[in-house]
């Protein structure tokens, strides 16, 4: 993806090289976005996520505005995938711990001349 802007506002430059733009709604406001065509699926779920976040945020604030809401909502993303990697990571030690020690009965159960 290159550049975004909103429907009303042209995009600056020839960031549109990259592919056909692709339009995705976030909170009633349009943006055209450049992305090749692989990118295109990640990039409606992406706006898609940022879209309901920023629902929600809405939803629950008394008076938020825009830019508040906004990133509000990124941080929310970003904490969500924190603990998303910490989690995998924390699921790949204890997968390796696991490893080890199968490894390790191996070890002992079949004796080295066999091996």
């Amino acid at each position: 993806m290159t550049a975004a802007r909103t429907a009303t506002n042209p995009l600056e430059g020839d960031a549109m090289s990259a592919g056909e733009p692709v339009s995705v709604s976030i909170l009633d406001r349009e943006y055209l976005i450049a992305c090749t065509p692989e990118e295109r699926p990640g990039l409606i779920a992406a706006a898609s996520l940022l879209d309901t976040k920023m629902r929600e945020i809405r939803a629950g604030a008394r008076s938020a505005n825009l830019d508040r809401i906004a990133v509000l909502a990124a941080l929310t993303i970003a904490h969500e995938l924190l603990g998303a990697k910490q989690r995998e990571s924390s699921d790949a030690a204890q997968l390796a711990h696991h490893l080890q020690a199968i490894h390790a009965k191996l070890e002992r159960a079949f004796p080295a001349s066999l091996q």
